[in-house]
């Protein structure tokens, strides 16, 4: 038998530890990898056409997952490449291991061609980052790399010269057991004890959630119901909590709607679960405030709390729910309830006023009917921007759909590259891409990676020929409009000619066929739709103190943009308001 190399035995680990795909583009140090990939039938190597697009899918793939996912580059400018998407995949919290292959290790040091250092590059963006230097560092190394990522949830880079990989692997190589899941952390009793007091003595609670409530649905409800709580939600939090919620009184943040900021800062007790929502402008400053983290270092860094508690969001609750004292007064609830359905009224009409006339169409409309129209377990992906308003206003979250971007790197170009990495997980299930014009054009060289795999993504293109988001933050900064707008082709006719499906879509009454030609179509089709530019009018109050970037808003006031079926939902959680 032959003896292995070090390559090979880096693909066996990965194999073992759950990867199914390597994500990245082939080329001179990263070849004996590739090559024991072609040799190795437990994992595949995905040819993306840009590094980029290949750290944003294997991100992906772990969101959907929950498990280990995988890209490389080759030595320089191919790792190089990586780095975006590996920030928005540990931004993410996305157990991804990154192979950063490296020039020759006789080199390093000595101004060789294409020489980088990795080991630099990617420490801000990794929870280990390390160099084989000698074969004998393998296995230990990748294992232990492996454990960084998956048991902290981020990111971990393995630095490997092309020479190292092609060296024979060490023959008594030290091989453990891999830590392929992450354990539940429950709070210490004092904690619990503490709790447990601050809600007994409050008068009205109020939970704000993020994305740390998944797999703790029924406990939130169960206390919510039990301390008569509103229950808000971060954007990442949205598809975790919002369905299935009787208490829910919507979002804040600049996306926001409904009552969720009303909710926060009204109550006595604001419980911030699973949360590390970055915009402390929308945080009170003049109630008790408790956090809920996994991480410890996520806890108080947004806010002064009065009690941080270490712990996963449903173990403190399954803790929690049997001690504290069961609430009767409703009224702060249901006067939440009402201000959230009232909210949303006031909203919801426009994106129904004239549409079927309205020319270039509501993206309000597109994402409400996309909204209907997708599948009920769908992976919708999300580019940054204009899309992000469409997705937390319009997706109808039901505990099976999943809804992916960069909400927390807030990158341009994410939806497509994690589409891709999102559909290699199912390739019978639907995902569909939330793409804008300026990023979809910006990594439009991967959608040839979807006609090479015929991966069934579907591309909805909302197509304003602008950067819409950069736009808004030049308003509220008081600056004019400046180079931002887009002169873009035919992307439905670029579809076409690259070998998928593609159909351009400009009057409303267009779209739902459009859409339902595309869902059925077998491979990749794209949807390009033309946009009203000018869709997204300003808060009806703002202030000259509002900033750039996400942060934007200092007035509180949600986007007049609509809400999509949220408003059905309001309706109904109004059926529990006792009437007087």
């Amino acid at each position: 038998m032959a003896k292995q190399n070090v390559a090979e035995q880096f693909v066996d680990i990965l194999a073992r530890a759950g990867v199914k795909r390597l994500y990245g583009v082939v080329g001179d140090s990263l070849n004996p990898v590739v090559d024991a990939i072609r040799r190795n039938s437990a994992i595949d190597w995905i040819h993306v056409r840009h590094e980029e697009t290949a750290a944003f899918a294997a991100g992906a793939e772990a969101q959907v997952t929950g498990s280990l996912a995988a890209c490389a580059g080759s030595c320089g400018p191919g790792n190089l490449h990586l780095i975006n998407g590996l920030y928005d995949a540990h931004r993410s919290m996305a157990p991804v291991l990154a192979l950063a292959s490296h020039i020759p290790s006789s080199e390093i040091g000595l101004g060789y061609f294409q020489e980088t250092h990795p080991e630099l590059l990617f420490q801000e963006c990794s929870h280990y980052n390390e160099m084989i230097s000698n074969p004998e560092q393998m296995p230990r190394l990748l294992q232990t790399a492996i454990q960084h990522a998956i048991g902290r949830g981020g990111v971990s880079v393995v630095t490997m010269p092309g020479d190292i990989a092609s060296k024979p692997a060490p023959e008594k190589s030290i091989e453990h057991a891999l830590v392929t899941a992450r354990p539940t952390v429950r709070p210490g009793d004092e904690e619990i004890d503490k709790l447990c007091r601050m809600v007994d003595e409050a008068k009205r609670v109020t939970l704000f959630c993020g994305s740390g409530t998944a797999g703790a649905h029924a406990e939130v409800m169960q206390f919510a119901e039990k301390v008569k709580s509103p229950v808000g939600h971060a954007l990442r939090g949205k598809e975790w909590i919002q369905y299935d919620n009787p208490y829910d009184v919507g979002m804040s943040g600049l996306l926001g709607y409904g009552a969720a900021y009303e909710a926060t800062h009204e109550c006595d007790l604001l419980i911030l679960l699973g949360t590390d929502f970055p915009y402390n402008a929308f945080l009170p400053d003049d109630v008790k405030i408790v956090q809920v983290d996994v991480r410890p270092e996520h806890l108080g860094r947004r806010s002064k709390l009065d009690l941080a508690v270490w712990g996963d969001v449903r173990e403190t609750l399954r803790c929690l729910i049997p001690r504290v004292q069961p609430k009767s007064d409703r009224k702060f609830l249901d006067r939440m309830l009402k201000k959230h359905a009232n909210a949303l009224e006031g909203v919801v009409k426009a994106y129904t006023r004239k549409v079927e006339k309205h020319v270039p169409i509501h993206p309000e409309y597109v994402a409400s009917v996309l909204d209907e129209m997708a599948d009920e377990d769908a992976v919708f992906t999300v580019d940054t921007g204009m899309n992000n308003v469409w997705a937390a206003r319009y997706l109808t979250p039901n505990g099976k759909r999943r809804v992916i971007g960069s909400f927390s790197h807030g990158s341009m170009a994410n939806a497509l590259p994690q589409a891709i990495g999102a559909q290699f997980t199912d390739l019978n299930r639907q995902v569909v891409a939330m793409s804008g014009d300026g990023g979809f054009s910006m990594l439009m060289g991967d959608f040839l990676t979807l006609v090479q795999y015929d991966l069934p993504v579907k591309v909805v293109l909302f197509n304003n020929s602008s950067l819409g988001m950069v736009e808004l933050e030049m308003l509220v900064a008081g600056l004019p409009s400046y180079g931002t707008t887009n002169k873009n082709p035919d992307f439905a006719a670029i579809a076409r000619a690259a070998g998928a499906y593609g159909v351009r879509v400009e009057k409303p009454k267009q779209l739902q066929g459009a859409l339902k030609d595309a869902f059925k179509h077998k491979g990749p089709a794209l949807v390009d739709v033309v946009t009203d530019p000018n869709a997204l009018s300003i808060p009806p109050k703002i202030s000259a103190d509002m900033v750039t970037g996400f942060a934007l808003s200092a007035s509180k006031i949600v986007l007049d943009g609509g809400v999509g079926r949220m408003l059905q939902m309001a309706r109904s959680n109004l059926r529990n308001v006792p009437r007087p």
